[in-house]
């Protein structure tokens, strides 16, 4: 057949042949054709690729429209007490007797400065009334009644604070005492009016109403505090 039906024929049946003009030449023309079983072999590898990529995708899971957030767990923070916790309420209550509120600080003011806890308790009566928050009308603050500036002598900071308060008219009252021999009367007196009013009375108790009362109210609370404890 010529060639020139023979391109007829061949484009009669959808086929394209090259002329003359069209044949590659060079590396491809000279390299060495795949066998038929190297193309039967592409072609399962690459349906075997595809029905791998099919499986992936039905198996991967979609994303969703909604993004939640990752849940952040912080580490729980340790009690530096180990051992059970105990968790209290409270359901009732009972007042304290003032009299008997600051009676750890009596007492250890008591065995520092050997005074009667008798004593001490009943100057924190008749000064305050036991407040510890008590001022008077010429200034004197606290549980016994310091003024200001005979506080700052008896090294208290602060007279509101029940302990340094008791502590400093402790001292004051042994002090007190050393100075009268002992004599509490007096002893009382110059706490009250002070140790230059009962100088000036000849060391004895002045005759001031509320000092004579004082001292009288004082002494019988003593009394009676050992009477009871006896």
């Amino acid at each position: 057949m010529a060639p020139d039906q023979l391109a007829e024929t061949a484009a009669e049946h959808g086929l394209a042949l090259r002329r003359g003009g069209d044949r590659r030449t060079h590396d491809r023309r000279e390299a060495p054709r795949p066998t038929r079983e190297r193309r039967r072999s592409d072609r399962r590898l690459a349906t075997l690729r595809s029905l791998v990529f099919s499986a992936l995708t039905l198996v991967a899971p979609r994303p969703s429209a909604r993004v939640s957030q990752p849940v952040v767990r912080l580490p729980r923070v340790l009690s530096p007490i180990s051992g059970p916790r105990v968790t209290s309420c409270i359901t009732s209550f009972e007042l304290l007797d003032p009299r008997h509120a600051y009676d750890d600080l009596i007492r250890e003011a008591a065995a520092k400065y050997r005074l009667e806890p008798a004593l001490i308790r009943s100057v924190i009566r008749m000064e305050s009334g036991f407040d510890p928050g008590a001022i008077s009308r010429v200034g004197a603050i606290g549980l016994m009644q310091l003024m200001p500036d005979v506080a700052r002598e008896l090294g208290v900071v602060d007279p509101f604070d029940p302990r340094q308060n008791i502590m400093g008219g402790s001292r004051l009252l042994r002090s007190l005492l050393d100075q009268h021999d002992g004599n509490l009367a007096l002893t009382l007196a110059s706490y009250n009016a002070g140790p230059g009013a009962v100088a000036a009375h000849g060391n004895k108790v002045p005759p001031f109403k509320e000092t004579r009362n004082y001292v009288k109210r004082i002494t019988n609370w003593i009394a009676d505090e050992r009477d009871a404890t006896e």
